[in-house]
């Protein structure tokens, strides 16, 4: 089979975004986007938002990550670990409030798995929650808009627009995949491994930053790292083809990366990351300016497929 990127065929399908779909997503936004009162003559209830300082002691020591200022806490989500929230109802704002607790025995630390500690809080706001009506005031506050019905066609609009993006990155996908599947190559034990490891570690970044590791992960799943490497096999295979193939028809193309093209592309980087390109300059990174090389001739190499692609719209 010859290497085939050129003539492709697929179909591009359109979803209509209907007004059962806008008002599901309103009805989600209401229930997820409580109205925030700030209330200053009572005592926190379960249910309220609460604004506190907490500084974390276990065996008398400040341990690190234990330490917060300004940190919102819905009292009664189960979001801190299991006594915490119940010792924060019925307190006042300003009041000092020392909360006694007990790290669960599979805490992700395990200098604090299973120890006793107490933070030392202090409450310096109160918010009751309260559920927004589907009217012009939920549209005002919180879809900045003056009419629910002038919300209703900016989210419709919205919806539709990310609807046809999504459209746009299936039928790419398939693209891809269909050169891809003409490709001649051997993947190697360590280009698979190689990926494998970096699916797993993006992993485990996700899984830290909720406070888990990829073992508890495991343990919740009734799984194994090893069973984890093996589930990841057909994507690893899937990428490395993948980017193989994006190198093969930039080379057959001669594609490259102009100045111009670079310095456009940094400029999206930094105002995606509200960063400056002096610093980004400044840091100096070889790997990001790959990457960001990378993504350039990635976009004329689909646009190159695509442009050449024989697409039936559904």
């Amino acid at each position: 089979m010859s290497f085939q990127y050129r003539g492709l065929k697929a179909v591009k399908k359109h979803h209509i975004v209907t007004d059962e779909e806008v008002q599901q997503q309103l009805e989600h936004l209401i229930a997820t986007r409580p109205r925030r009162s700030e209330v200053a003559d009572r005592a926190t209830k379960n249910g309220d938002e609460v604004i506190l300082d907490y500084a974390g002691f276990s065996e008398g020591v400040q341990f690190p990550g234990g330490t917060a200022q300004d940190q919102a806490l819905v009292l009664g989500s189960g979001t801190f670990i299991p006594g915490f929230e119940e010792q924060l109802v019925g307190k006042n704002i300003g009041e000092e409030v020392l909360v006694d607790v007990k790290f669960p025995e599979q805490y992700h630390s395990e200098e604090l798995a299973g120890k006793p500690a107490q933070f030392r809080c202090v409450i310096h706001e109160i918010h009751e929650m309260q559920s927004y009506e589907l009217d012009d005031v939920f549209a005002k506050e919180v879809g900045q808009c003056e009419t629910l019905q002038e919300m209703r066609e900016k989210m419709g609009r919205s919806m539709q627009y990310y609807s046809e993006q999504e459209s746009e990155m299936s039928l790419q996908d398939e693209l891809l995949k269909q050169a891809a599947a003409s490709l001649e190559m051997e993947i190697t034990e360590k280009q698979l491994n190689d990926n494998i490891d970096e699916q797993l570690n993006d992993m485990a970044q996700e899984l830290a930053a909720q406070g888990a590791t990829l073992e508890m992960y495991c343990e919740f799943m009734n799984t194994t790292i090893e069973k984890l490497r093996e589930e990841a096999v057909p994507t690893a295979r899937a990428n490395i083809l993948a980017a193989a193939t994006i190198d093969r028809i930039a080379e057959l193309e001669k594609l490259e990366v102009t100045e111009d093209e670079m310095k456009e592309a940094k400029e999206q980087v930094c105002r995606s990351n509200n960063i400056s390109l002096d610093l980004l300059a400044s840091m100096n990174n070889p790997e990001l300016n790959e990457m960001i090389a990378r993504s350039v001739i990635t976009g004329k190499v689909m646009a190159l497929i695509r442009e050449n692609a024989e697409i039936t719209e559904e």
